[in-house]
Formats: C-alpha cells, sequence, structure tokens
C-alpha cells in the first residue's frame, strides 16, 4: 500500500487562510447606527484620553526612568544608572512575594465577599417598593464615608482597651488583642474593606438587575421555575457583563489597599500589601530609584489581573449592549 503524501506547505497556508476567512464572513456586520454610534463615542471619549495621557503620561515615564537607577533623597549626586538591578532585587526578594500574596488575598476575599453580599443589597433596593429611597440611602452611606475616617472607626472598634467587638463576638475575650498577629489584623482589615465598599459594588448590580427584563422573569415562573431555578438560569446569565464590571473595578481597587492598612496596622504584623512597600521604599526610604521599580511592577500586575478578570468572564460588551 503505497503512503499518502503529506499535503504542501502552500496548501496548509491555503487552508488556514480560507478557514480565517470563513470565521471573518461570520462575524456579524455592524449597522450604520452602530458604526455612527462607535464613531461618535470615540469623538466623545478623546478629549478626556488626551488629557489623561497628559496628565499620567510624565510620571508613568518618570517612574520607568528612575527604575534603572539607584536613587536616593538622602544622597542624590550618588546616583548611577543600574540597568535592571533593581527590578532583579525586587522578584528576588521574599519580602515582595510575601506582599504579593497579601494583597491578593485581600482582593480575592474581600471581593468574594462584597460580591455576595452586594447582590443581596442589589435584589433588595431593586424590589423593596416602601420606602425605597430611605433604604437605597442606608446601604449607600458607608460609600460616602472617606476610607480614612472608616479605617479610624474600625480601628477604634477592633481595639481591645475601649472597643466594641470583642464584647460582641461570643467566645473572643475582652483582652483579646485583633492587631497582635497577623490573621486577626488582616480579619479587621477585611472587615473595614467590606463595610467600606460593599454599596459601591451593590450600586453596580443594581444597574445590572435593572437590565433584566422582567418578562423573562415571569416566563420563566409561569414555566413552573423556582427563585434557585430564575435566579441561576436567568437573572445571572443576564448579569454577566454588569457581575464583571463590577468584579474588575472592585478587584482593581481591593488590589491597590493602602488607606486602611495605613491607618489600622501601618503594615505591621505581616499586613503589608504591595502598595504600602512601594509608600515605605519611597516615602519613608526616600529610595526613588527602588521605589519607581516596585510601582512600575505593581502597575503591571495591576494590568495582569485585569486581563485575567477580563479572560476568565468572557463577556462581549458589544453584545451585552444588543449590537451585532
Amino acid at each position: 500500500m503505497s503512503a499518502v503524501a503529506p499535503p504542501a506547505r502552500g496548501e496548509e497556508r491555503e487552508a488556514t487562510d480560507n478557514r480565517r476567512d470563513r470565521r471573518k464572513d461570520k462575524r456579524p456586520e455592524l449597522s450604520d447606527r452602530a458604526r455612527h454610534e462607535q464613531r461618535l463615542g470615540q469623538r466623545l471619549v478623546a478629549p478626556a484620553v488626551v488629557i489623561m495621557l497628559l496628565v499620567t503620561a510624565f510620571p508613568i515615564l518618570r517612574a520607568l526612568y528612575l527604575s534603572f537607577y539607584t536613587y536616593s533623597l538622602t544622597s542624590p549626586e550618588d546616583r548611577a544608572f543600574i540597568g535592571i538591578d533593581n527590578y532583579v532585587t525586587a522578584l528576588t526578594d521574599g519580602l515582595f512575594w510575601r506582599d504579593i500574596g497579601v494583597t491578593v488575598l485581600y482582593m480575592v476575599v474581600t471581593v468574594a465577599i462584597e460580591l455576595v453580599i452586594g447582590f443581596a443589597f442589589a435584589m433588595v433596593m431593586h424590589r423593596v417598593v416602601f420606602a425605597r429611597g430611605i433604604i437605597r440611602t442606608s446601604i449607600l452611606i458607608p460609600y460616602g464615608i472617606i476610607t480614612v475616617v472608616s479605617g479610624f472607626a474600625w480601628q477604634f472598634a477592633f481595639t481591645y482597651q475601649n472597643g466594641f467587638i470583642n464584647g460582641w463576638l461570643p467566645g473572643i475575650s475582652d483582652s483579646f488583642n485583633w492587631f497582635g498577629e497577623t490573621t486577626p489584623a488582616v480579619i479587621a482589615i477585611m472587615v473595614s474593606e467590606i463595610w467600606k465598599t460593599t454599596p459601591f459594588m451593590s450600586l453596580l448590580l443594581l444597574a445590572g438587575l435593572a437590565q433584566v427584563s422582567d418578562d423573562m422573569i415571569e416566563a420563566a415562573k409561569v414555566d413552573g421555575a423556582t427563585w434557585w431555578q430564575r435566579l441561576w438560569r436567568v437573572i445571572l446569565p443576564n448579569m454577566r457583563a454588569a457581575i464583571m464590571v463590577a468584579v474588575l473595578f472592585r478587584a482593581l481597587d481591593a488590589y491597590r489597599i493602602f488607606d486602611n492598612i495605613f491607618v489600622m496596622t501601618s503594615g505591621a504584623v505581616g499586613t503589608e500589601s504591595i502598595s504600602f512597600l512601594v509608600y515605605r521604599q519611597t516615602i519613608e526610604q526616600f529610595q526613588l530609584g527602588m521605589g519607581s521599580a516596585l510601582s512600575v511592577l505593581l502597575f503591571l500586575s495591576v494590568l495582569l489581573v485585569a486581563f485575567l478578570i477580563v479572560k476568565l468572564f468572557r463577556v462581549d460588551l458589544a453584545k451585552a449592549r444588543g449590537e451585532g
């Protein structure tokens, strides 16, 4: 039996191009109205983009420039070019990776809890009929409080000298020091962060709930779907874009957590985040070179987090808006 000859490279390339062309043909073409809206949106957002680039470009480029130098404000005349040594030092230091781990822990735990509680609050604000304005205002009040103020309030609440948390929780001694060890201190910081920012999560989810058609929910109810089935098969799938936006915004904000840590523990007992590490190197120790390198790494890690969240949800926002 004669062997079948493998296809030539030209044929393989032609077949690949044909498959790519078929995929392009399957993409829905935008209507004239959709293209007009896209162009209008680009023109409207262009001034803001230009201003943001002008405001942020110099600090970013300056930080990138300084990250290649050993530069301390205590001896500015000793500044010297060292290439990527600052990055190598940071990436090979256990403190950097420990702070990254603590930061990821803050982000994952707080965002997960806020998503659940925020969705419950959003359901209440969406469905409540009696005193709707009062209830919505009451839920959103914590988000209107300055983070530093809420941090001081929760620090006072968790102190064993005159706080009330130890007295409220069963099984906790009145003399228990929440800020004496890593785990309870991290929990206290998470509680203050969750209390402060859950209203923001609920506000974003409320906007998503408003996009879910009542007709679909009623149709599912007529078909005999239970409340749980309506939630998982009707409400949540149609809120996917809103959930992604809420998680994305809050995750990026939680990843850069600083205020609560600064107020409640000052980074002690292993509660330091990557943002606080940048602060210590730049502001407290005047190491602008290392601080700039850490800020660049923080910026890149924020981009990575955003990329992973967008890939995880796989939401086409254009389709979510009803285009195509």
